[in-house]
C-alpha cells in the first residue's frame, strides 16, 4: 500500500504564494507519475499539474505561468509551487500517485486553499 500525505494548505490573499508538498511512503517500487488535482466546491476534479517519467510535466490551461509542479525523486516527494493565487484558485488539493500507466494509483486525502482577501 502507498501513503500520500500533502500539506502546505492555507488562506492566502489574491496575488500571493503557496507551496504545497506530497511525500509518498510505503510500498513504492516504481513511480509512472504524480500530480495535483483541485476540486473547487460544487465542480468535479480537475488536473492541476503532473510530472510524469520520461514524458515531463503537463499543467493546466488556467494555471500555466502561475505554478510549478517539481519532483524529488530520492524523497517520493512532489511539490507544487503556486504564485500569483487567484480567488477561482480556492479548492481542495489532492496530490495522486500513478505507479504504471495502467495503475494502480492513490490519491491523498487533501488540503484546503483558500484564496481570498
Amino acid at each position: 500500500q502507498v501513503q500520500l500525505v500533502e500539506s502546505g494548505g492555507g488562506l492566502v490573499q489574491p496575488g500571493g504564494s503557496l507551496r504545497l508538498s506530497c511525500a509518498a511512503s510505503g510500498n513504492i517500487v516504481s513511480i509512472y507519475a504524480m500530480g495535483w488535482y483541485r476540486q473547487a466546491a460544487g465542480k468535479q476534479r480537475e488536473l492541476v499539474a503532473s510530472v510524469t517519467s520520461g514524458t515531463g510535466t503537463k499543467y493546466a490551461d488556467s494555471v500555466k505561468d502561475r505554478f510549478t509542479i517539481s519532483r524529488d525523486l530520492a524523497k517520493n516527494t512532489v511539490h507544487l509551487q503556486m504564485n500569483s493565487l487567484k480567488p477561482e484558485d480556492t479548492a481542495v488539493y489532492y496530490c495522486k500517485l500513478d505507479r504504471t500507466l495502467l495503475g494502480p494509483y492513490y490519491w491523498g486525502k487533501g488540503t484546503l486553499v483558500t484564496v481570498s482577501s
